[in-house]
């Protein structure tokens, strides 16, 4: 994968650099990245695979239904491996190697990311529309729908439990991590943000 540089995301992720709220600090970027393999992705991408195979070889019949079901497509296993390559680019020091993919969820739309960014944002909107004068969530969006196109977007959210996110170790009070995905243009944003005390 390889990161892409464009520049409607620049002015988001200077505001969302360090947000004073007081009491907390919002600390938020927005990536995007290529879905193309190189060197270690590929390494890493094949030993995904590999794993998924083998889990999916081991569950029987009896076995509960359980997330990893969408697993047996291999467009999904692809989009589970694009997900955790992702992650890998976004915090190089951290491992998720081991992540599973029942800490995904598919988002059913853009309304439905719309109100977990407005529980956790709403004060930080509030300075953005004082200091730029149009609301965050329509900046968002449009920084977004340029890069990744949004109406053929998949939206996914990475809900890991305290091991498997490394803001925790940072002492957030929340965070989250939002992937759009774009199967047609082989592109994903990552957008994660967490508050600090």
């Amino acid at each position: 994968m390889k990161f892409l540089e464009y520049t409607p995301l620049d002015s988001i992720n200077d505001f969302l650099n360090h947000v004073d709220l007081g009491e907390c600090t919002i600390k938020g970027n927005l990536e995007a990245y290529s879905c193309k393999h190189a060197g270690a992705d590929r390494k890493l991408s094949r030993s995904l695979e590999l794993e998924i195979l083998d889990y999916l070889g081991q569950s029987s019949d009896s076995d509960p239904p359980s997330p990893a079901e969408y697993l047996l497509s291999r467009s999904s296993r692809k989009t589970l491996i694009f997900l955790v390559l992702t992650l890998s680019h976004m915090y190089p020091d951290y491992d998720f190697s081991a992540v599973q993919a029942h800490l995904f969820f598919k988002e059913e739309d853009w309304e439905c990311f719309k109100q977990t960014f407005e529980t956790f944002m709403s004060e930080t909107a509030k300075k953005w529309t004082e200091a730029n004068g149009s609301p965050l969530m329509e900046s968002l969006y449009k920084a977004v729908d340029e890069v990744v196109k949004l109406s053929e977007c998949e939206i996914y959210s990475y809900n890991p439990d305290s091991d498997g996110d490394p803001f925790w170790e940072k002492g957030a009070i929340w965070s989250f991590n939002f992937f759009f995905y774009n199967r047609k243009l082989k592109r994903v944003v990552s957008f994660r943000c967490c508050c600090l005390r």
